[in-house]
């Protein structure tokens, strides 16, 4: 066995003592229900390292995020549903079938000069989604355009996501002129609602969700993936606003008895200083 297969099997087998009977109580009770939070926790803390740049930590997020799929997969073997084994080979087939322009039918890899490789990462990546759109197709069990995206998604990244599932099928703006111009709308109907209807908390709930949903499928059109704009988004403002607080605390003075327009102005002083447009 490879030093990786060791490697996973000793976590599998970790896995499988702590929820025996003689392992750990918190373990034993949980459920693929009550695993979800931690599953979207530990993906984000992956991200969150690889943006940071911080290698180590990178190292420490991959091996917790295995572990939640391995955690999942004991719950799932206790239950009689399936092994970790099972969704490995079910992953590896998968794989293998979506990528005929990398494996043969029976399983070698191509050679390079093969006429059935994808020239381009875009001519890989349209290969997969036909197959994936195929097999949806082929499959004895119907499957509505939308059925597959899953509703735990960050709703920002869902709306994309549907954005792009119905793009396929060809329900799309033509161009991003045109999306901007709904997002335009968007924006007209919110601030009519405003101005109507200051108290309908409903009615500006749900323009202002018609507006991100639009503002999401802007980011699809520009290839652009809304959440981690988003993300940047957050940390750009959370840094200057960090930097503004700590600013007015080496002068002596504190936000809280600070006017706006004295926090507008180191605001933007702090934006100059990063030779920053917006």
């Amino acid at each position: 066995m490879s030093q990786t297969g060791e490697a996973f099997e000793k976590l599998v087998e970790v896995m499988r003592t702590l929820r025996s009977p003689q392992g750990c109580p918190w373990d034993r009770e949980q459920t693929l229900e009550s695993l979800t939070h931690f599953v979207l926790e530990e993906a984000h803390e992956v991200v969150d390292a690889i943006e940071r740049g911080d290698m180590d930590d990178l190292r420490e997020e991959i091996g917790d995020h295995i572990f939640e799929g391995v955690f999942l997969a004991q719950v799932a073997a206790d239950l009689g549903l399936f092994t970790v084994d099972d969704s490995l080979r079910t992953v590896s087939d998968k794989l293998v079938r979506r990528h005929p322009h990398v494996f043969q039918e029976d399983g070698r890899v191509h050679d390079a000069e093969s006429l059935q490789r994808a020239p381009s990462a875009e001519a890989a990546l349209a290969r997969w989604n036909a197959l994936k759109a195929q097999e949806r197709t082929d499959t004895s069990e119907r499957t509505s355009t939308l059925g597959t995206v899953p509703k735990g998604l960050p709703s920002l990244l869902r709306a994309y996501k549907i954005g792009k599932r119905v793009a396929g099928v060809g329900f799309d703006w033509p161009t991003t002129k045109e999306v901007v111009g709904k997002i335009e709308e968007e924006v007209a109907e919110l601030r009519e609602t405003l101005d109507a209807e200051p108290s309908n908390a409903a009615r500006a709930e749900e323009e202002m969700g018609d507006l991100l949903f639009a503002i999401a499928s802007l980011s699809r059109k520009l290839g652009i993936e809304p959440e981690t704009a988003l993300r940047k988004a957050n940390e750009k403002f959370t840094k200057r606003f960090n930097q503004m607080e700590e600013n007015f605390e080496h002068s002596g003075r504190h936000l809280e008895g600070s006017t706006l327009e004295e926090m507008d102005a180191e605001w933007e002083r702090i934006k100059s200083a990063n030779n920053s447009p917006d």
